[in-house]
C-alpha cells in the first residue's frame, strides 16, 4: 500500500487520539449548561468540522446570545485540553503504524480541524511531536474540512505533491477533504459509522491501525 507514496498525512481526533468520547462528554456538558439540548446523537452530527464552526452551528439553530461563540469555544477546549491530561489514550496501533512508516523512509504530517491549543496539548501529552515533519490546523484557514486546504497545506509543509500523499481519516468529512485535495485515503471507522455508505470512495479500509503493518 506505501510503495506509491513519499508521505501519510494523519487525522488527529479519533485517529491519533481516542478523543471523540471525551468531545462528546465535554460538549454536552457545556452546551447543556448555556441552554441547548444536547446529547450524543447531536455530537455525531458536525463531527470532522472546526470547534467554532460546532458551535456556531448549534448556536444559530437555537438562537444563542448569551455568550460569544470565541468564548464558548474557547471554554471548551480549555476543559477538553484537562480532560485529555486525565483521561486520554492514544488510539490502538498508532505508535506501531508511525514506527513502521518512519522506518520505510517515508515522511508524516498531521492535518486537524481542532485548533493549535488542542493540537500542541496532545502532541506534548503523548510525546510524539518529534514524529511529524509537517503538523497543520485548520484553525486560522479560510476554510475547514470538508475543504481541502488543511491537507493541501500540509502536502506543501511536506514538500510532497498531493497525489505522493496517503490520508489516514476516520470521518466521512476528513476523507472527502483528502479526496477533494486529490490524496488517495485510508480510512479507519470507528464501530458506529465503519458501515457507512459514504465510506465506499475510500481507497483502503481497517478497522483499526493496529493491522496497518500486515497490510502496509
Amino acid at each position: 500500500m506505501l510503495d506509491t507514496f513519499k508521505a501519510v498525512i494523519f487525522d488527529m481526533d479519533g485517529v491519533i487520539i481516542d478523543s471523540e468520547p471525551l468531545w462528546r462528554q465535554v460538549m454536552i456538558k457545556n452546551f447543556v449548561e448555556i441552554g441547548i439540548p444536547f446529547d450524543e446523537d447531536a455530537c455525531r452530527i458536525t463531527t470532522g468540522l472546526r470547534f467554532e464552526e460546532v458551535a456556531e452551528y448549534w448556536f444559530n439553530k437555537h438562537n444563542i446570545n448569551t455568550i460569544e461563540v470565541r468564548d464558548f469555544s474557547q471554554k471548551v477546549i480549555d476543559n477538553l485540553c484537562e480532560l485529555i491530561s486525565k483521561k486520554g489514550k492514544l488510539m490502538p496501533g498508532v505508535y506501531e503504524t508511525i514506527h513502521y512508516i518512519k522506518e520505510q523512509g517515508l515522511k508524516i504530517g498531521l492535518a486537524t480541524s481542532s485548533n493549535h491549543q488542542l493540537m500542541n496539548h496532545v502532541l506534548k501529552t503523548f510525546n510524539i511531536n518529534h514524529f511529524f515533519d509537517a503538523i497543520c490546523s485548520a484553525e486560522f484557514m479560510k476554510y475547514g474540512k470538508p475543504h481541502p486546504e488543511v491537507f493541501l497545506n500540509c502536502a506543501e509543509k511536506l514538500n510532497c505533491k498531493p497525489q505522493q500523499c496517503l490520508v489516514i481519516e476516520d470521518s466521512v468529512n476528513g476523507m472527502i477533504s483528502a479526496k477533494s485535495a486529490q490524496m488517495k485515503v485510508l480510512i479507519v471507522p470507528d464501530k458506529e459509522s465503519k458501515h457507512k455508505p459514504a465510506f465506499c470512495i475510500a481507497d483502503f479500509k481497517m478497522d483499526s491501525l493496529l493491522h496497518f503493518t500486515k497490510n502496509a
